[in-house]
């Protein structure tokens, strides 16, 4: 090779290395290494770095997670204690056992528009993301960087789940990996919808506030299910600082959060500028609402009975009960400052509580407010008349249309008066009751007996409270003479309201066994009274025929009482003073009646007829059979009872099970009757109906029309009766 060649040959090399000459053209230098480019081996090399740090990072992620304990759910199962009606509203909510308001809430539970604000003000990514934002994560190193110091953590929403979950008071990158580790624990495990739930049940704002349910209970007074803009953007904003933003504390901080949360929404399209503008504009709470106190005597109880149960849901409608303590409020504001009233509205159907004022004010000490009168023991007064005519039309001793004596009469020691102190004469069994007469009313209860009415209301589960003397029962128990409670006088109605049929009264659905409903009284003869009752004279400017009801005056005006009822409900009204005192005028009619009236106006009245049983008498007096004309008979039963032997009942016994087809004649069914003792002719009836023309023999047939529970009952000419139920079969 020439040196010439040689020269050549080094200037070319240099020209490679130093790039080329400055009159040479500007061509591509070849590629080193079999003419291909190198940058697509540069960019596999650092791929392959950046795969080997994210493996890495993530293998220390692992391992990191590995020496966490698992997650504490503690704090995310730790909730208020909430009473809900029968539609699940909230009636009364309960703090924890730390003093802090945080009730169970969902997604499902909150404005739609609250979501996307929060997704679009704290975490737009939630939806993607695994837990981590990357791209939140890098503006939030290069704030760092920039400042210094940690100006936004670059929190994700599952990370502050997170933080929410396992407290801590430090801001450090420790503390950011332990949130992050969790982060994706906590996206592996649940939705995305169930981290949003975590997110609405914890989240602080301010105080004892906990989630987004009870702060929009304590500053807007309402659910989170229907929230204005500015509403909504204030609990979006609320969480970042809640104990600085308070705005029952800090309403002007609170306000420049709002702004900055409504410019997000603004420029995220969420709103349109009209929207913000008049949101800016709505003011700023600046102090806490009260939360829902509905039915709250009847919320302690339930909660009281099952402690560890977090949500309780009543039979009560919420609208109803609301309705019914503002009655009760604003009537005894008008009767005195330490009078009390107590509603209880029942579903005859069901026995369903729809509604349980149990006082006037809960928070009112001088009216006992804290007292569920619902379940004082007070004396009903004329209230428990009713039921003394239905044991006597049930026991065939009289019909509606008997004719009563009203004069003054004494038993024993006993003289009973009417309220007016004047008397009427003869007056109907109708008319008596209707009247609130007091004297016929005495004398049917010496008829019945009052052990045995006593007994039967006993039989239905009634707790009855007599006199501390501990002798028998006299006849001064008709005219309130024991103590018995709203809720157990209700339920006796409720029974006249259902054809003699009384069922327990529950505020919970019935679960398990039912109690199967206990007879005081056969239908025949709770339709008289519940027929009866419905001709009540009504009080002033209130329509008549609406509503079957019966009013009481306790001995001294300490109590006045009024139930009604109609087809589908039963209401029970309570007036006096919680400790027992007395109030001059305070009379059931006057009082308790308006108050029953305008309760019924507010649920709504059913404007059916009662249901008419088969075996009624529609007659006259002088129509009826001779022993259910007059109580009284010519043959005084003083001296009947002298002459002979008491009316006994030989057949059939009581509970006695017949067979039918055993007693057959010509394949008719028959039932053999037969009676001891007492005065002919004697009147046979059943179920309250007669059922023969009145016989001296003390034998008798009847043919039963088919199969089932009966009850039948002999009357003699002295009014003396007996009655037993069989099973025919």
């Amino acid at each position: 090779m020439t040196d010439e060649g040689s020269q050549a040959q080094a200037d070319n090399c240099l020209t490679q290395s130093r790039g080329p000459h400055p009159s040479a053209p500007q061509t591509p230098s070849p590629p080193r290494g079999e003419g291909k480019s190198v940058w697509p081996r540069r960019l596999a090399y650092a791929g392959l770095g950046v795969g080997a740090l994210a493996a890495a990072t993530a293998a220390s992620l692992f391992w990191y997670a590995s020496t966490l304990p698992p997650i504490d759910f503690t704090a995310a199962r730790d909730r208020s204690t909430v009473v809900l009606d029968r539609e699940g509203k909230l009636l009364r909510p309960f703090v924890t056992a730390d003093g802090r308001w945080k009730l169970p809430v969902g997604a499902d539970d909150v404005d739609p528009r609250y979501l996307s604000m929060l997704k679009a003000f704290e975490d737009k990514r939630f939806d993607q993301h695994a837990g981590i934002d990357p791209l939140g994560a890098l503006r939030a190193a290069g704030q760092m960087l920039a400042n210094g110091r940690i100006v936004s953590g670059g929190s994700t929403l599952t990370m502050q789940v997170a933080r929410l979950l396992e407290p801590r008071q430090e801001r450090s990158l420790a503390a950011k990996l332990r949130q992050a580790v969790r982060a994706i624990e906590l996206e592996q495990r649940f939705s995305k919808t169930q981290i949003l739930d975590l997110y609405l049940t914890l989240a602080p704002f301010g105080g004892n506030l906990e989630g987004v349910r009870a702060a929009s209970f304590a500053y807007f007074g309402k659910e989170p299910k229907r929230l204005s803009t500015a509403e909504a953007a204030l609990l979006v904003a609320l969480p970042q600082s809640p104990e600085t933003r308070r705005p029952d504390r800090f309403p002007e901080a609170a306000r420049k959060a709002r702004e900055r949360v409504l410019a997000r929404v603004e420029a995220a399209g969420l709103a349109t500028s009209d929207e913000v503008a008049a949101a800016r504009e709505e003011p700023v709470p600046t102090a806490r609402k009260p939360f829902p106190n509905l039915a709250p005597h009847t919320a302690e109880q339930v909660v009281a009975e099952a402690p560890e149960q977090r949500s309780q849901r009543l039979t009560i409608d919420a609208r109803w009960q609301a309705s019914l303590e503002q009655l009760a409020r604003e009537r005894a504001i008008g009767q005195g400052p330490q009078l009390s009233i107590a509603i209880l509205v029942a579903d005859n159907e069901t026995g369903d509580i729809r509604a349980s004022v149990g006082g006037v004010d809960y928070f009112d000490a001088g009216r006992a407010g804290s007292l569920d009168l619902t379940q004082a023991l007070r004396s009903p007064g004329s209230a428990l008349k009713p039921f003394i005519y239905a044991l006597a039309f049930d026991n065939g001793l009289a019909h509606p249309e008997t004719m009563l004596e009203d004069r003054p009469t004494r038993y024993g020691l006993y003289v009973p008066e009417n309220f007016d102190l004047g008397f009427q004469g003869m007056v109907s069994a109708r008319k008596a009751l209707q009247l609130s007469l007091n004297l016929p009313a005495v004398e049917l209860l010496s008829a019945v007996g009052p052990q045995r009415f006593l007994s039967r209301l006993k039989d239905t589960g009634a707790a009855i409270a007599m006199p501390r003397d501990g002798g028998a029962p006299g006849l001064a128990i008709g005219l309130g003479g024991l103590g018995i409670t709203l809720s157990d006088l209700t339920r006796l109605y409720v029974g006249l309201a259902r054809g003699g049929e009384v069922v327990p009264l529950h505020v919970k659905s019935a679960s398990g066994v039912i109690e199967p409903p206990l007879r005081l009284v056969e239908p025949v003869a709770a339709w008289y009274v519940a027929d009866t009752l419905l001709g009540a004279p009504p009080p002033l400017n209130a329509p008549p025929g609406r509503i079957a009801y019966k009013t009481g005056t306790s001995y001294g005006y300490r109590d006045a009482w009024a139930v009604g009822f109609d087809r589908k409900h039963t209401i029970g009204v309570w007036v006096g003073r919680p400790d027992n005192g007395a109030v001059p005028g305070l009379v059931g009619r006057v009082v308790a009646a308006p108050i029953l009236f305008d309760a019924f106006a507010r649920i709504g009245l059913d404007p059916r007829p009662f249901e008419q049983p088969p075996g009624t008498i529609s007659a006259s007096s002088a129509t009826l059979p001779p022993p259910l004309r007059h109580l009284r008979q010519d043959v005084p039963k003083t001296v009947a009872a002298l002459a002979t032997p008491g009316l006994k009942l030989a057949f059939p016994p009581e509970g006695a099970k017949i067979d039918l087809s055993a007693s057959a004649v010509d394949g008719a069914p028959q039932l053999n009757l037969k009676v001891s003792g007492g005065v002919a002719p004697f009147t046979w009836l059943v179920d309250g109906a007669p059922v023969m023309a009145a016989v001296k023999r003390r034998e008798a047939a009847w043919q039963p029309p088919g199969k089932g529970f009966v009850r039948i009952s002999v009357i003699d000419a002295a009014g003396a009766s007996e009655s037993v139920s069989v099973r025919l079969q």
